[in-house]
């Protein structure tokens, strides 16, 4: 922590005073006071104050007598001030990040290769590389409140930062000073993957391969006998997620990839003109010359390569050459290239295409009804009788002609996955998601539409990805695959696809339905279920995590959660969502996402290399964790099903305004009816709510009450003893910590005596103190995340920087449930949305 302190804090502050000497209106001024803004909310809150006593209070200190307008003046200003500060402290910690982090310690390849030589374990890791994979998947989903200049900006000055360019600095906080913090618009999908296009080809296209030539460079694998090609992969679902989001068509698929392949080429044309300036000897030159001008034509014109494996040839022959005629004179770099282009193919990333199951049975209906086939399929009351009916089924080409628009662009997605593999190769598009998939038949529906439009010689290069979120879906998803996998013609599909399945678990509205506990326990079970079942019928189950960035989304420290699985749950591949925020934050620079990258790989293949003793959960432990489970489900289902609960949130919270931040295409709930209902309500809006009131319920709320009755009935020894041996268990408490630590129950203090949501409130907060209480106990700890000093700091900072937001916000918000000022009830509005920003990336992992 002092190290942080050093390096970050005192930065900060440093940099922090040259805001002062901005040439803007009024900015001396605010910043002169927003200290006392500050201080007025801590002694404010100290006191018992609420958020409306303590600004009008500061007004009458230091504006006595000030017109409305001035008031408003003000905290407007005072967000703007604090929204770049909040800037400021992400490009100084980002800045930091190789002296805060230690980037050849523990789960960095380094320390990987370095243990395995060791331990005489070089070969078993070798193996294990063979066919290991890690697939980061980028989503649109909104996240990210940053807007792409302000991204841009923050690059630059952390760039300058790392150089203590303090003229640079001063330049780019005047520019920070003009550039708004808000999208005027809601960006359309294509927006979104442009966005997300910028971190492929300038961090993705570097760390990924510089991970894969470690690895050769440690364990002395020569070029040509590095067969893994997949050991990195990178997956894409902006332009082809379109569940609940009516935004994306076809036609933005279609040029979504377009971009995703000319990003690519770019980048291998601007690779190969570096190295025409070392290959100046002869033959080679020539060769390299000749791929320049391949890229270029294959780029703008005609007459280039139509695959990639053509380039790899001309590269190929000119390693030869070099190798040959000329010494391997920088051959390495000429490797280093070659391992990009066996990467990254011409597709770049692996476009994913989802949906709802509910939504693509509408779809089979409206096919099967325009051939007459509708009745056959779906008048049987049993499933396995529905599914027989539906392999018989042959509908003829018109019925796939429909009128109706949301069939007719749901059919012309699948016939687009064809298009894409036909331009950018198989790995450019080659899995279907199904969302809600709550039986065997959602699977064979889009199996069966996949194989009439798109099946080739008897061949689906399609896997078809079951999606189980809710409680009762994971608990079901064992008896669903095992039906599936008891049918002979998915069964011979799954042969050709070298009997692989991937099934996706989703940490996010799994939590919104179960509460934290539940849902992660929930998730490992089906996990063991689903990979027992699977090797009963000679299956490899590849498990793909839908995972969001705070706790409550299955985020905080997910590597953890990698290292402590053991042999009952199958780890071929690590796969994982990265959304938003924690793409900037943790995978936004090279060195991060290299770190990052290294951590997730080195979590997957410790286990297969070292061997999984220390994870293995007795038959008693799995027990203890199944009643530790129910107790926290029974607790946040009477939080959930308490009558106020919708209530508060659609009248107290800002949920209401998360549709007017313009942060993504996509809406905030599911349905287009009017009111608010609970099961169409997305995860993250509700968890970056509760963030918002720093309340954070979906990250703690029934773990304080599962420990107490587990002790209560004499097995506190148990869980203390399962918290230090488990790894699992010490990250499943630990993320929750971080759900606590960055939780101020004070803000919102005055609820307590509201006479509707009073007792909601208080709820809220006793399960808030009782978690605390007993995380600590079990932990030893005695502050929260005591073993993670320099998180805990940089919480502690970013949130005493948004307090006056967290502040105004509340202030704002009681404004307008009191009717109060009526005739500033849009600016008070305002005023909660803009602080909406500053809060979220203060936390940088909160929604």
């Amino acid at each position: 922590m002092e190290a942080f302190k050093s390096i970050v804090s005192s930065r900060f502050s440093i940099y922090n005073s040259l805001f002062l000497d901005l040439p803007f209106q009024n900015i001396s001024r605010t910043g002169n006071f927003l200290p006392l803004l500050q201080m007025a909310c801590e002694e404010g809150y100290a006191k018992g104050l609420n958020p409306e006593e303590i600004i009008t209070q500061f007004f009458n200190d230091y504006y006595p007598g000030s017109s409305s307008d001035l008031k408003f003046d003000f905290l407007f200003r005072v967000i703007q001030y604090i929204e770049r500060q909040v800037v400021l402290f992400d490009s100084i910690e980002d800045s930091s990040f190789e002296q805060i982090n230690n980037l050849r310690g523990k789960g960095s390849v380094p320390a990987l290769l370095l243990r395995a030589d060791a331990e005489g374990k070089n070969e078993a890791l070798k193996k294990a590389l063979e066919d290991f994979s890690i697939r980061v998947v980028l989503t649109a989903h909104p996240t990210q409140f940053y807007p792409g200049h302000v991204l841009a900006i923050l690059t630059d000055m952390e760039e300058a930062i790392r150089k203590n360019d303090l003229a640079q600095i001063n330049l780019l906080l005047q520019q920070l000073g003009k550039t708004g913090f808000i999208n005027k618009q809601k960006p359309t999908p294509f927006d979104e993957a442009v966005s997300l296009c910028w971190y492929l080809e300038n961090v993705f296209y570097h760390s990924a391969p510089a991970i894969i030539s470690q690895f050769m460079q440690g364990l002395s694998i020569p070029l040509e006998s590095w067969k893994n090609n997949r050991l990195i992969t990178i997956g894409f679902w902006p332009g082809g997620d379109r569940d609940g989001n009516p935004f994306v068509t076809t036609d933005i698929t279609l040029q979504v990839v377009q971009r995703l392949r000319q990003g690519i080429l770019r980048n291998y044309y601007q690779d190969v003109r570096q190295l025409k300036r070392r290959f100046t000897f002869e033959g080679v030159e020539v060769l390299i010359q000749q791929i320049e001008r391949k890229l270029y034509n294959t780029l703008y014109g005609s007459d280039g390569y139509t695959h990639p494996d053509q380039l790899l040839l001309d590269l190929e022959s000119a390693r030869t050459l070099i190798v040959q005629k000329h010494d391997s004179l920088f051959v390495d770099l000429l490797e280093k290239f070659i391992v990009k282009v066996r990467a990254f193919g011409f597709h770049f990333a692996s476009l994913d295409i989802r949906q709802d199951g509910r939504k693509l049975e509408t779809v089979l209906r409206a096919v099967l009804k325009a051939s007459g086939e509708e009745a056959n399929v779906f008048s049987p009351s049993q499933d396995h009788d529905k599914v027989t009916a539906l392999l018989a089924a042959n509908p003829n080409m018109s019925a796939f002609k429909p009128e109706d628009e949301f069939v007719n662009e749901t059919l012309a997605s699948i016939r687009a996955i064809g298009t894409i593999q036909q331009q950018n190769g198989e790995q450019g598009c080659h899995r279907y998601i199904i969302s809600n998939c709550q039986s065997a038949f959602h699977i064979m529906e889009v199996f069966q539409l996949s194989r009439w439009m798109l099946e080739k010689d008897g061949a689906l290069t399609l896997d078809i990805v079951p999606l189980f979120e809710t409680i009762d879906d994971l608990a079901h998803a064992r008896s669903v695959m095992e039906e599936v996998y008891q049918i002979p013609a998915y069964r011979e599909h799954l042969a050709r696809r070298s009997n692989k399945q991937t099934i996706m678990l989703g940490f996010s509205d799994g939590t919104k339905d179960g509460g934290y506990l539940r849902a992660n326990w929930s998730i490992f079970r089906a996990k063991e279920s689903l990979t027992e079942v699977s090797r009963k019928f000679g299956i490899t189950a590849l498990f793909f995590d839908g995972r969001g960035g705070p706790p409550a989304r299955g985020g905080g420290n997910t590597h953890d959660f990698y290292a402590s699985l053991g042999d009952s749950i199958e780890d071929g591949e690590v796969q994982v969502t990265i959304q938003g925020q924690t793409i900037s934050s943790n995978f936004g620079k090279v060195a991060s996402c290299q770190y990052n990258l290294e951590q997730l790989l080195s979590a997957g293949v410790e286990g297969r290399v070292f061997g999984y003793a220390a994870n293995h959960f007795s038959e008693a432990e799995k027990k203890l964790l199944d009643e530790l489970a129910d107790a926290g489900y029974r607790a946040y289902l009477d939080l959930k099903l308490d009558p106020k609960f919708v209530p508060y949130l659609e009248r107290v919270t800002p949920l209401p305004f998360f549709g007017d931040t313009n942060i993504g295409s996509r809406p905030v709930k599911r349905s287009s009816g009017e009111g608010l209902k609970f099961e169409d309500l997305r995860a993250i809006p509700f968890v970056g709510t509760w963030a918002q009131m720093k309340q954070n319920i979906p990250g703690f709320y029934g773990v304080g009450s599962a420990l107490q009755e587990l002790k209560g009935k004499g097995k506190w020894a148990e869980l203390k003893s399962l918290y230090q041996r488990s790894l699992f268990f010490r990250s499943l408490m630990g993320n929750s910590m971080m759900s606590l630590t960055k939780s101020f129950y004070p803000a919102t203090a005055y609820l307590v005596k509201d006479p509707e949501f009073g007792s909601l409130w208080q709820k809220m907060f006793n399960e808030y103190q009782l978690t605390q209480k007993f995380i600590l106990d079990l932990s030893g700890m005695p502050d929260l995340m005591e073993n993670n000093p320099s998180i805990r700091e940089s919480i502690r900072l970013r949130e005493r920087i948004v307090l006056p937001l967290i502040t105004v916000q509340q202030y704002s918000l009681m404004q307008l449930r009191g009717q109060k000022d009526k005739d500033h009830d849009t600016l008070y509005r305002k005023l909660i949305i803009r602080c909406m920003f500053g809060i979220i990336n203060a936390a940088r992992n909160s929604a």
